[in-house]
C-alpha cells in the first residue's frame, strides 16, 4: 500500500487517483496522522503539493523513516528542508508548463527520456540540493526540478505528475511503486 500524504494542495486526490488506475493500492491520509499509524501499512509514502512548509503537519518525520519517499512539489522542498538544502521564492509563481531536462534517467525518472513536459508551480523551488542528493532534472525556470538521494529511495520533483497536463507522470508513480515494493521485500 503506498500513502499518500497530504499537505493540502489542491492535486491531492489526483495523486490517490493515479496511483489507484495504476492498480495501486493506496490511502490519502491527513498530514497529522501519526507516522507509526501509517507506516504499519505502507509501503511507501507520497509527500503531496500544498500550500505552505508551515502546514506539512508530521511530512518531515517519513524521512526519519526506512521507507521510500516521493515528494511531489511541496513535498519535494519538504525534503529539501529537511536534509539541509535551500528552499525559497521562484522567480517564476503561478502554474504553467515547463519543459523539464532529464539529467539522470535514473530511480523515478527512469523511461522519461531526455525531456519531458510538465505543469508545475514555482512560487517556492529548491535552490540547493542537500548534501547526499543528486540533481536529477532542472529547466529554464528552475534550477533543481528533481532529485534523489544517494543512498536511499527518497525522490523530489517539482512539478505534478499526477495531473494531465503533466507527460509521462503515470511512469513516475509507476516507478516509484517498483522501488517501493522492491524495498519491501
Amino acid at each position: 500500500m503506498i500513502a499518500v500524504i497530504d499537505n493540502g494542495g489542491q492535486f491531492t486526490h489526483l495523486e490517490g487517483r493515479a496511483l489507484r488506475d495504476l492498480g495501486v493500492e493506496n490511502r490519502v491520509v491527513d498530514n497529522e496522522t501519526p507516522v507509526d499509524d501509517v507506516l504499519a501499512e505502507a509501503d511507501g509514502v507520497v509527500l503531496s503539493g500544498g500550500p505552505s512548509r508551515d502546514e506539512s503537519g508530521n511530512s518531515a518525520e517519513y524521512l526519519e523513516r526506512d521507507v521510500p519517499v516521493l515528494g511531489i512539489c511541496l513535498g519535494h522542498q519538504i525534503i529539501a528542508d529537511h536534509f539541509g538544502g535551500e528552499v525559497g521564492a521562484g522567480d517564476y509563481g503561478g502554474y504553467a508548463d515547463v519543459e523539464v531536462e532529464i539529467l539522470d534517467d535514473s530511480g523515478v525518472l527512469a523511461g522519461l527520456g531526455d525531456s519531458v513536459s510538465t505543469w508545475a508551480s514555482h512560487a517556492d523551488e529548491v535552490k540547493t540540493v542537500p548534501d547526499g542528493f543528486v540533481r536529477t532534472a532542472r529547466s529554464e525556470v528552475c534550477g533543481i526540478e528533481a532529485m534523489r538521494h544517494d543512498d536511499r529511495p527518497v525522490f523530489g520533483v517539482q512539478w505534478h505528475p499526477e495531473v494531465s497536463h503533466t507527460e509521462k507522470g503515470d511512469r513516475v508513480f509507476e516507478n516509484f511503486v517498483e522501488i517501493a515494493t522492491d524495498y519491501s521485500r
